[in-house]
Parts: structure tokens; sequence; C-alpha cells
């Protein structure tokens, strides 16, 4: 921990950094989990080097990478690969320093991106050994965790910003805890030069069968964490992402939705009234072919059309770009390539990736010129 600590000394005034990805950062990422960011090649590494039960059964890195990216049954088999990652993770103050700093410098080299909102559940990386009221007591620790290895190599200006999740499998009194966290650091030394990794949001995530009985209660949750914050905190959830998860009654309490390509399919009508709160999608292509939500690609046609025609912004993310060998570039070029969308539509949705970002200041960086100047 003392090492990790003495590595994120070194710090970057804010202002350099807004320069450096304006001048070079061409994507934003809404929408992309800890479980789900880190690629295979970071995670086969760590498991060799810690000699993970893993490696008896998928003993080559190729045969590791065919077990984590394989498409899954269903939603809630695909998220078996974040319950093992989070083990990985664990503890944070030993392990999260090693997974976030690679994934900043591949997100800013590789990937292009400017802005990153990484979100996750604080509790399933604390020590499982712990009581609940334990391990309630170590999240802030994982959220620091986080925001020392996202400042740590200030070569790489991307600017990174946390988003709590609530999880649907938890019991009412951890959600309640990561409501209360996420209420309390939002903001949180964000005037400090240097610092990286500020929380700026809550979600709601998990299995889409407990949200019905429970809808109540995540309602409360969201109406806490917007009459409480004064508006520091911005919220999200996954919501109409699958057929079993159409809540209506949560999208009054969310800045964006997660998801939420059932509306445009099966629910038109709400588009009017997302359009008129300004509530933007985040649309995870790749992710509803992995959970067999949808078959092709060309499936989100209508999702994009429906949406433009009534003023819905979408913004184009991942998700889970380790667990799908698919960056973010690489699902625009997926939507593009299969006429889902045109380049004016893809400048439309780099665009609102950066306009609904919840902490990226003032305009979209200027590499965006390359796609969205006027023909």
């Amino acid at each position: 921990m003392a090492r990790a600590r003495a590595r994120t000394r070194t710090t970057v005034s804010p202002d350099v950094a807004a320069r450096a990805v304006a001048d070079i950062g061409l994507y934003a990422e809404l929408h992309l989990h800890l479980g789900g960011a880190i690629l295979p090649n970071i995670l086969f590494a760590h498991m060799q080097r810690d000699g993970h039960a893993l490696m008896k059964r998928y003993s080559t890195y190729e045969r590791f990478e065919r077990f984590f990216t394989r498409r899954r049954s269903g939603l809630a088999d695909y998220l078996k690969m974040h319950a093992l990652v989070e083990r990985l993770q664990r503890p944070a103050d030993q392990h999260m320093f090693y997974f976030v700093t690679r994934l900043v410098r591949g997100a800013f080299l590789f990937d292009n991106l400017a802005y990153m909102e990484l979100r996750h559940t604080p509790y399933n990386r604390t020590d499982a050994a712990l009581d609940m009221r334990g391990r309630i007591g170590q999240m802030r620790s994982v959220v620091q965790a986080i925001s020392a290895a996202a400042s740590a190599q200030p070569q790489y200006p991307l600017v990174l910003r946390q988003i709590l999740c609530m999880h649907s499998a938890l019991p009412r009194e951890v959600n309640e805890a990561i409501c209360e966290l996420a209420i309390e650091m939002s903001g949180e030394h964000e005037p400090m030069a240097g610092y990286n990794g500020g929380v700026v949001a809550l979600d709601l995530a998990g299995p889409n069968e407990p949200y019905a009985e429970r809808i109540d209660e995540f309602v409360t949750l969201f109406r806490r964490a917007k009459s409480r914050s004064s508006g520091s905190l911005k919220t999200t959830a996954h919501v109409f992402e699958t057929r079993a998860g159409c809540f209506p009654k949560l999208l009054p309490y969310l800045d964006r939705i997660g998801h939420g390509i059932q509306i445009p399919l099966r629910y038109p009508k709400l588009l009017s009234r997302l359009a008129r709160d300004g509530q933007c999608l985040e649309v995870c292509p790749t992710t509803y072919l992995r959970t067999g939500t949808l078959r092709d690609y060309t499936e989100l046609r209508p999702v994009f059309a429906k949406c433009r025609a009534e003023g819905v912004p979408i913004a184009i993310c991942t998700d889970n770009g380790g667990l799908h060998n698919v960056r973010l570039p690489g699902e625009y070029e997926n939507l593009l390539v299969r006429d889902v969308i045109g380049m004016e539509e893809l400048g439309e949705c780099l665009r609102a990736s950066f306009r609904h970002a919840f902490a990226w200041k003032g305009p979209p960086p200027d590499p965006l010129r390359r796609v969205t100047i006027p023909r």
C-alpha cells in the first residue's frame, strides 16, 4: 500500500490535462464497468503471477481469451464474468493500482479516449471474510484506491470519473450505504491539482429479476441521491436493456439511461418524454449480442432511427470492452460498416457523449472537427 501511495505523488494541473485531451482525444466512454473493462491479456498476466486456480483449466492465453470473451446464454450468465473479475480485484488496496493504471494507459494510448466514466459496486471489492458492516466500512477505501490509481500517470491525461453502482442482488442496507457514500463523495477533492477519479454519479446494476419487487426501494434511493446532493451527484440506471428490465417508474429520477434500447423497440411512446427531459441513452452494441438480447448489430437500426427522429441523444459505449474484446472505436466501426448509422449520425453520437458526460467541462475536444466539420 505504501508503494502505491508513493507512486501517486506526481501531479499535473487540471488545465494542462484538459488541454492535452482536447488536442488528442476523440472519444468519451460513458458506460464502462470495472469488472468488464480489463483486457483478457491483463487479467491473464495477473492470474499467472498469482497462480490462480483457473490457470489449471486455461493454461494458455488463447484458451483463457476464448473462455472470457465468448457469447453467454443470457444476462445472468454474462454477469458471472463480472463476479470473476471482482474476486481478482480484492483486496482493492493491493490490486486496484495494477488494473486501473493499465486501463488508463490503454484507453489513452490505443483507444483515443479523452474522458471515461468507470462504474463499479465498491462492496463487491471489499474483504469477503468480513461481515456486512465491516465490508461497508471498507467501501470508501475502494473508491480512494481507484482515485489514486487514476491520478498516478500524468503522462496519460485522461479525465476519469467514478460511478458507484447499487446492485439488485445486494441487501437494502448495502445499497443504502452505497447511495450515502456516493452522496458524500460526489465532487470531493475536485479542486485539487492532479486529482482524478472523483465520484460523479449513482447507478443501479445487477440481474433484472429482483427489480420488480424492489422498485419502490430503488426509487427511494434515487430520490434521496437527487435531493441530498443538491445536483452534484448525477444518476443513471441499467433499465430497459432486456424485456425483463422495463421499469418506467425509475425514469423520472435518471439523468441518463443505461442501455434503454427497449424503449424505442417496444415503448416508443416514452421517447417524447426522454427528449423533453434531455435524457441520453447509453447504448452498448456488443453487449446485446453477447447476452442474446439481440442477434445482430443491424437490429439496432430502429433504435438509432427512432431516437433520432424524436430528438433523443445516444452515446455509444462498450459496457465491458475487455470482456467483449471490442474497444470503443470498434463499437463505432461495427455500427458504421453495417449501415446501422452513417457518418452524420456517428458525429452526433460523438458529440452527445461529451455533451452528456457528467464531468466534461466545456465543448467537445478539437479532434471532433475531423468528423463533424460541415461538408
